[in-house]
């Protein structure tokens, strides 16, 4: 795989490249220093030469989340991911909105940051846990369960991915996450980002919470 990642602070461009090429043998990284460089290295490639981009999100020519928009609306078929030292909540949420397939804090360690990267190539979207906001529920509404504590609100309004729906279907029979794994044929890591996700868009406090409530309601999709 072919991974192109543009970023002005030369260490870290570096020290991430390294790691990924030494984490998974299949990794071919090529850098760009500025958002100018690495569109001219995809436009020279029509667009072809790449499988995955990663923009930081404060390097020159980006202008706000410009650079972002314009990269996808050039190769909307490439995933491309942002970068950051230091992101609000509201930067995540606009780089998800503006077409973004993750969000990557430059705090995650490089083992995670592989994990987020392999996610994101899955067809998922990576956003870190801390910048999810849990589900708003109304205290105990009709149909709500007090021994969860959660409500039975329509599926749509938790806005599961078809990846978290199939994680989901084994929860329910009590699949361990090995096992889960195994099925779908995915990294284990890999399942547990799903559940932590499925966790959290629930309101769940674990697994079983997560797996009663949607057995309950029905929010598994055939």
């Amino acid at each position: 795989m072919r991974i192109l990642i543009a970023d002005d602070h030369t260490l870290f461009r570096d020290t991430l490249t390294v790691f990924l090429e030494r984490m998974n043998k299949g990794y071919i990284v090529e850098l760009a220093d500025d958002l100018n460089h690495a569109y001219d290295l995809m436009a020279a490639s029509s667009g072809q030469g790449y499988d995955f981009v990663i923009l930081d999100l404060c390097m020159p020519g980006m202008n706000g989340f410009e650079g972002l928009k314009m990269f996808k609306a050039s190769w909307p078929e490439i995933p491309v991911a942002i970068i950051s030292g230091v992101a609000q909540a509201w930067e995540v949420n606009q780089s998800i909105e503006h077409g973004a397939a993750g969000f990557f804090p430059k705090s995650m360690s490089g083992q995670s940051l592989v994990h987020a990267i392999e996610l994101v190539m899955s067809g998922e979207k990576f956003v870190p846990i801390e910048y999810i906001a849990p589900p708003v529920h109304n205290p105990l509404p009709p149909g709500t369960h007090p021994q969860y504590g959660l409500s039975d609100r329509p599926q749509h309004h938790y806005q599961l991915t078809q990846r978290e729906n199939d994680v989901l279907k084994y929860l329910i029979k009590g699949a361990s996450n090995q096992e889960i794994a195994d099925s779908l044929s995915l990294q284990i890591v890999t399942i547990k980002l799903h559940v932590r996700s499925i966790c959290r868009k629930l309101g769940a406090k674990n697994r079983t919470q997560a797996a009663l409530f949607a057995r309950e309601n029905n929010l598994v999709k055939p």
